[in-house]
C-alpha cells in the first residue's frame, strides 16, 4: 500500500480534493481534523498549549479556541514554531496508529496536511500532491468561508511555503483555478497510483467503493 501526501494553501480547495478521492473508496487521513481532536483529549497536550500561548487557547467547556490560538501564532514566528513542535509529534504518532489499522490490499491512502512540506513530513510518503489555485482566488475563498480579512489570509498565506517552492517538491500537481476540471485531474492520478501499488506488490487490490 502506497503512502500518498496532500497539501496546498489557504483556500485551495484540498478539503475538496479529498473528498473526491474518498468517494474513490480511498482512506484520507485530515491532519487538522485530527490535531484538533487531540488537542482537545489529550490533557497533556492541553496543558502544553496553555503554558505557550495562554489559557484563553480553551474555553469553558475544554474546547479549543481557533481563533484565538490562530490571532497568536500566525503574527508570531517563534510562537506558532512553539505550537508545531508540540502538537506535530502527537500528530505524527496518531497518523501512524490510523494507517496501521488499514487493509493492506488497499493500493494507498491520503494523509492530508496544509504543512506537508514545512513539517519534511512529504520525505516519508511514497508520492505528494499539491493542490494549487492562484492566490487571488484563494484569498476570495476563505474570505467568504471564514469572514476574515484581506490583511489576516494574507498574513496567514505569508507563513506558509511559497507555491512555487512547493511545486518543485510535489509529484502531481491538482489545478483548482475554477476553470479546469479536477474530476479528470483525479482520475487520472488515481489510476497511475493504482497501476504503481499493483506493480510494487504484484497483488490483486481493493479498489471498488
Amino acid at each position: 500500500m502506497l503512502s500518498i501526501g496532500i497539501t496546498g494553501g489557504m483556500g485551495s480547495g484540498k478539503t475538496l480534493v479529498c473528498q473526491i478521492f474518498s468517494r474513490l473508496n480511498i482512506p484520507i487521513y485530515n491532519s487538522d481534523n485530527h490535531a484538533k481532536r487531540l488537542m482537545e483529549e489529550n490533557e497533556s497536550l492541553k496543558n502544553e498549549i496553555k503554558n505557550l500561548l495562554g489559557n484563553e487557547s480553551y474555553n469553558e467547556k475544554g474546547k479549543i479556541n481557533r481563533r484565538y490560538i490562530a490571532q497568536k501564532v500566525f503574527n508570531n514566528l517563534t510562537l506558532l514554531s512553539g505550537l508545531n513542535a508540540i502538537v506535530h509529534p502527537a500528530v505524527k504518532k496518531d497518523a501512524n496508529l490510523w494507517r496501521n489499522n488499514l487493509p493492506e490490499t488497499l493500493p494507498y491512502f491520503i494523509r492530508e496536511s496544509a504543512i506537508l512540506f514545512e513539517t519534511g513530513i512529504y520525505k516519508e510518503l511514497d508520492f505528494n500532491i499539491l493542490v494549487s489555485a492562484p492566490e487571488e482566488i484563494r484569498i476570495e475563498r476563505v474570505r467568504e468561508r471564514d469572514g476574515l480579512t484581506h490583511d489576516e489570509i494574507k498574513s496567514r498565506i505569508n507563513q506558509q511555503w511559497p507555491e512555487s517552492k512547493k511545486q518543485t517538491l510535489a509529484d502531481f500537481i491538482i489545478t483548482n483555478d475554477n476553470k479546469t476540471l479536477l474530476i479528470p485531474q483525479i482520475l487520472s492520478i488515481h489510476q497511475k497510483l493504482i497501476h504503481y501499488a499493483s506493480a510494487q506488490t504484484g497483488m490483486r487490490l481493493n479498489i471498488n467503493p
